[in-house]
């Protein structure tokens, strides 16, 4: 699939993303893909999953585009730190390999214009993951095929909020010819729809679809409020 049949694909589209952090009780292949299925079920037009074992399951259950990393510990550039990294995610058969594109050190010393050229060359495209409108041009320029809103709120000096960082969206949207995708805390389908009007090509969600531990733990707080 080319970049740009995919941009058609997903234009406009919910990227649903199934994920499970360590510990979890959803932090199962079966179950993740099980969640895949809802996701198709319910008009997703593409998975973001993480891990290569759970990529290849997904891959092979859902007749979608999955976007695949994997997370590599939980401190710095994690979000598919090294070429080594995205390449077992290609071969895990996803078609959009999404990886760490702020301006911080690799674990591996590479650059994320390294990991574009081998990704490219496995025959994928490449998601950047970016907290700033700076990375974002900067990911552009270095071939990635798709930019993400990501990373801004969790990395040092980017906005804290609790909703999706709509700036940036509207900031990269204007910046790059690229697709941007919005992600990032992004709770309801008004704020989605915000972002496709902000300039956001796509949009994806998980936590607000696919992590019941953490949505439980929302509504518990929510009634311990005085």
């Amino acid at each position: 699939m080319t970049a740009q049949d995919l941009a058609d694909t997903l234009k406009g589209q919910l990227i649903v993303s199934c994920q499970a952090p360590p510990g979890d009780p959803m932090r199962e292949t079966a179950t993740l893909v099980r969640l895949a299925l809802s996701a198709v079920a319910g008009g997703g037009s593409a998975i973001r999953a993480n891990e290569p074992e759970v990529v290849a399951a997904i891959t092979a259950a859902v007749d979608l585009p999955v976007i695949g990393l994997w997370k590599d510990g939980d401190t710095g550039v994690y979000i598919t730190p090294t070429v080594r990294h995205a390449l077992a995610i290609v071969e895990a058969g996803a078609a959009v390999v999404a990886a760490d594109a702020t301006d911080r050190p690799r674990p591996d010393g590479s650059t994320f214009a390294e990991l574009v050229t081998a990704v490219h060359a496995a025959g994928a495209l490449v998601m950047a993951d970016v907290s700033t409108l700076a990375e974002g041009i900067a990911a552009a320029g270095q071939g990635a095929d798709f930019v993400s809103t990501t990373l801004s709120g969790y990395v040092p000096g980017t906005p804290k909020q609790t909703g999706p960082d709509l700036d940036l969206v509207t900031s990269l949207s204007a910046a790059v010819s690229v697709p941007v995708v919005a992600e990032g805390r992004i709770n309801t389908p008004e704020e989605a729809a915000e972002a496709l009007a902000r300039g956001a090509h796509s949009v994806v969600v998980g936590t607000a679809i696919t992590a019941p531990t953490a949505l439980t733990s929302r509504f518990v707080a929510g009634l311990a409020r005085p």
